[in-house]
Formats: structure tokens, sequence, C-alpha cells
């Protein structure tokens, strides 16, 4: 291992090791850990896997969650089945959720933008047993499965707003239509995957940052490199506004402070139009372009008369 690679490892295992926290970590059987299972005594709200069937230009897709959330832990769980379009897909957004006790550490989805203002989450996420706790030490050593869980974006987002307090970031990507529906279908096809082939979850190897990286790479190879950025995904966002994926007409940090839903969240918790309402930020990107641009143009003719004045 070179030197670098041999830092980043050990960075990597130092914040991983901080995360998990002190508590006595529970590690599952050998048996258990030789071989992922579809079939535990899993979590109630990761105990149904998602399936995907394609149908032309169409995808049928069964078992969509939509919690309904009272609390972290005490909620009702829903889910729907739904066909959707491939060509009815507009959009992606990129979300970053920060761990709070690590913010390196992220959790990231992929939201799919419809032509009919509804919006479809897509969460990798560790499919934890009845009464388990992630600790992301014992992500590396197979004691958790991995799971895509497709969802109705106000599940995915409220429950981290509102029932965890975690600050949560959507940002608009450059995708385009075409560019959102191909990824869309790859993702969907890992879903349908895993459901006939499970695999275990790995903190840093196979997570959610890295899967959606791959799905991103699958369309375009190499457009997301493998980087310390994807690996630490509480730096993932910077990563991919500097690599263009982002919307990157403004400076990232206004673009972070735009993409922050928690308070538009939390005021429009019950609105039926949830996912728009969220987005109404995004407005202030076009009016601080045009701030921008009015100030650059303030500075170039204040510049013209100062060398109009030097040549009279």
């Amino acid at each position: 291992m070179s030197a670098p690679n041999a830092k980043l490892a050990t960075l990597l295992m130092f914040i991983l090791l901080m995360a998990s926290g002190c508590q006595p970590l529970m590690v599952n059987s050998l048996r258990d850990r030789i071989r992922p299972s579809n079939d535990r005594d899993w979590s109630p709200e990761l105990s149904v896997l998602p399936t995907t069937e394609f149908d032309g230009n169409q995808i049928h897709i069964r078992n969509i969650r939509n919690c309904n959330y009272l609390s972290d832990e005490n909620y009702v769980v829903n889910h729907y089945d739904k066909t959707v379009r491939l060509d009815d897909i507009q959009s992606v957004d990129f979300i970053v959720v920060p761990f709070k006790s690590a913010p390196s550490l992220a959790h990231t989805m992929f939201s799919f933008g419809m032509r009919d203002g509804s919006y479809l989450g897509v969460s990798v996420e560790v499919r934890k047993e009845k009464n388990e706790e992630y600790k992301p030490l014992l992500g590396m050593g197979n004691q958790y499965e991995i799971m895509y869980v497709v969802a109705d974006e106000r599940d995915l987002i409220r429950l981290r707003t509102r029932h965890r307090d975690d600050d949560v970031y959507v940002y608009p990507t450059v995708a385009t239509a075409q560019q959102s529906q191909e990824l869309f279908a790859n993702v969907m096809r890992r879903v349908n995957n895993l459901a006939g082939q499970p695999e275990f979850y790995h903190s840093v190897s196979n997570n959610c940052t890295t899967n959606l990286a791959e799905h991103v790479n699958s369309l375009q190879a190499k457009k997301v490199p493998l980087s310390w950025k994807v690996l630490l995904p509480g730096f993932s966002a910077k990563y991919a506004y500097d690599l263009g994926l982002l919307d990157n007409r403004i400076p990232f940090e206004d673009l972070q402070l735009i993409s922050n839903v928690n308070e538009l969240a939390e005021r429009n918790f019950d609105s039926p139009q949830f996912s728009q309402a969220i987005r109404t930020g995004r407005s202030k990107i076009g009016r601080t372009i045009a701030l921008e641009n009015q100030r650059q143009s303030r500075t170039a003719s204040g510049s013209g008369l100062r060398a109009l004045e030097q040549w009279r």
C-alpha cells in the first residue's frame, strides 16, 4: 500500500471508530457473516425489498416505501406500487445528509423528478435487523446487508429533518432529462438485482456514495473518479460541484445555503406539494446570478470610465 493510501486508510479507520462511539459492538455470528441473505428478522421499515419490471418504456416498481413517522422509532410502514414511464423522468437531485457525530461522513441519495412535479427517492442503506444499530466500523466486516430503499421523497426527507434533526441538502444536478432517464433505469436494474442476489454492505467499498458514483460512471466512464471525497462523503457535494455535476453557476458556498431544505421542509411538512415547496429556494440561484452579472457590469463600466479619464 502506498504512503498516501495508507494514511487515508488510517484516517478512515479513525473516523469510523469515532462515529461508532464507545458502546460495545454486537457482532453477528460467523455463519451470518459468511454469506449475505435476504431472509433475516429485519427492522420493519427495511423488511420489504422493492422490485422492478421493465416493459418497453415503462418500469413497474413494487414496494415503494411511504412511512408515516411519529418519531424516529415510532412509525407506520406503508408501501405502494407505481408504473413510471421513462420519458416522464425529467431531472435528478443529489441529496446529502452529513453525520452529526462525524461531518466528514454523510448519507447520500438520489431523487428523480417527474414530469407531473412528483419526486421519487432512492436511498442506498444498511439493511438492519430488528434492534440492530448501525456502527460504521462494523460495516467493514460483513455485519450488514445492503438494500436500495425506493421511497416517496417525503418519507426520506421528513424523517431526517424533523425526527432526526439532521441537516438535509438537496442539490440540483445538471443532468439532462435523457441522462436522468438513463440513470433512473440503471438504478432500477440494480434494485432488482439486489432482490435476487443480496450483498453485504461495506462502509468504504459498498456504501451509499460508492453505489451512486458507480451508477453515474456506468453511463460515462470515470465521470466520478475514485477519491477520498467519495470515501468521505461529507465532502461529496463539493466534489460533485468541482466535477461539474451540480449547478455551478454560483459559488459552492451559495449553492450549499440554497440547497439546505430544513426550514422549508418544516414549514411545508404536511403540504401535498412538499417536494415543490422545499425547492422554492432555488429561485435564489437566478437572482444570485443576476446580481453577480450586474456587479460585473458595473465593474466593467467603472473600469471603462477610468480608462477614458486617463486618455483625456
